[in-house]
């Protein structure tokens, strides 16, 4: 039988991940009005930058093409039905963007600043001091991300946003935030695995050696301890 943790924890993982994206619904789809797009500088944006923005517990990336668009992957599930670019073109909603997640399908699509950043801050190559020497030419990493724009195949955990921007710039496609996550889930599973081990021997101790306070109040206090600091 299969260890259904890892199952799990992937399962925890991927609707987490998922607000990344998750964006009020247009006030035709019978949501709340979406906040009024902020103004943003693009002066200050080179053809090729790396922008990010924080989201809720994320961060949404994508790559500025110049003269106020960016690339950026979306999941979405229109793109498996039509071709049609108008529509593709419009903006995705939540049902759309579920269902793109649920099917694995996506779009690498170009936006105005103002729709891919939603009303958000900003970030600029805020990823180079991490990858140092890996940076790739600005023209190259826009000729990467223009060469990408269409339908792709899409993953929370494998093939998200951040995978296509590191991929565009810096060559090699990785997700921080998505290791990251990773990481806190091995720990807590370590964590409790800790907790099953400190009762196994408690009980065992008993066993062996009578029920006793020496043996039995550490049975009970050891895994408390151990269950609250994980």
């Amino acid at each position: 039988m299969k260890n259904p943790v890892p199952q799990v924890a992937s399962l925890l993982l991927e609707k987490l991940l998922l607000l990344v994206h998750v964006r009020p619904l247009p006030s035709s789809s019978g949501g709340e009005p979406p906040p009024a797009p902020a103004y943003y500088d693009t002066s200050c944006f080179k053809r090729g930058d790396l922008l990010e923005v924080p989201r809720t517990l994320f961060i949404h990336f994508g790559i500025y093409l110049g003269e106020n668009r960016v690339a950026h992957l979306m999941p979405d599930i229109l793109p498996a039905f039509t071709g049609d670019r108008r529509q593709i073109q419009q903006v995705v909603t939540n049902k759309r963007l579920i269902l793109g997640v649920i099917t694995k399908t996506a779009s690498i699509r170009v936006d105005t600043v103002e729709d891919f950043a939603y009303g958000g801050s900003i970030l600029v190559n805020h990823m180079d001091r991490l990858f140092q020497d890996q940076v790739l030419g600005s023209e190259e990493a826009a000729r990467r991300a223009e060469k990408l724009v269409g339908a792709t195949a899409y993953s929370l955990l494998w093939n998200n946003c951040e995978h296509f921007v590191t991929y565009c710039r810096y060559g090699s496609p990785v997700s921080f935030q998505t290791d990251k996550f990773c990481e806190t889930v091995k720990m807590i599973i370590r964590d409790q695995r800790s907790v099953l081990a400190s009762v196994l021997v408690g009980l065992a101790s008993i066993f062996c050696l009578g029920l006793a306070p020496s043996t039995t109040l550490p049975t009970i206090f050891v895994p408390f301890f151990l269950w609250m600091a994980g």
